[in-house]
């Protein structure tokens, strides 16, 4: 029988009791775990380090889950995420899985769960080619931006919904996700300027934090 592959692991979470479980559960299974209870420092580690896979929460005094996942994914699309998530925020995890996750888990988890979760999140993205990290759709990108300035029921779904709300667009998971988390300064690398009825949604996305 072939043994385990020992896969480099990286926990963030701002909850120790979640950062030693995970530490306790998968290293008796071959993996290195490092842990980051603070998400910056997290981050940094995550672009710092060679990994295998992340686990990180979604909601964070620092940084959310959503902003990591979208840094990680630019910086290395090949390193897959996998979001820990409590009740109140399964929904934004399965958000986070239509924007490029590798798989989410609901805490408290068992050992059985954490180790069958972070198996099929190695699966996954072996199995699959990273997305474009550039932006592809650049008129699609104006559109959404154009009808947010002036739609407020559009503006609601965007902030209720999340992906779901840009079904109709034909976008790209990296799209998605910089509209979704209010990301100006991408946004504006490769469309310039906007103008103040385009920023008007990435501006309201920044000042509520609904992750």
């Amino acid at each position: 029988m072939n043994a385990k592959r020992s896969n480099r692991i990286l926990v963030i979470d701002d909850e120790q009791i979640v950062l030693d479980s995970v530490k306790k559960i998968l290293e008796p299974e071959g993996h290195s775990v490092e842990q980051a209870q603070s998400s910056r420092r997290g981050l940094e580690l995550a672009l710092d380090r060679d990994l295998d896979l992340v686990l990180t929460d979604i909601r964070m005094p620092e940084i959310g889950g959503m902003r990591i996942l979208r840094e990680i994914k630019r910086a290395k699309p090949t390193l897959p995420v996998m979001i820990i998530t409590g009740y109140a925020t399964v929904q934004s995890a399965v958000q986070a899985m239509k924007l490029g996750a590798a798989n989410y888990i609901e805490k408290p988890f068992t050992p059985e769960t954490l180790v069958e979760a972070v198996e099929g999140a190695l699966a996954h993205a072996a199995a699959r080619e990273p997305e474009p990290q550039g932006l592809v759709h650049r008129d699609e990108m104006i559109r959404v931006l154009e009808r947010a300035g002036t739609d407020g029921e559009f503006v609601a779904e965007l902030f209720y919904r999340g992906a779901d709300a840009l079904e109709q667009y034909d976008l790209t998971g990296p799209e998605k996700l910089a509209l979704l988390t209010g990301d100006i300064q991408w946004i504006e690398s490769y469309l310039g300027t906007l103008t103040a009825k385009q920023r008007r949604w990435l501006d309201q996305r920044l000042s509520a934090e609904i992750w």
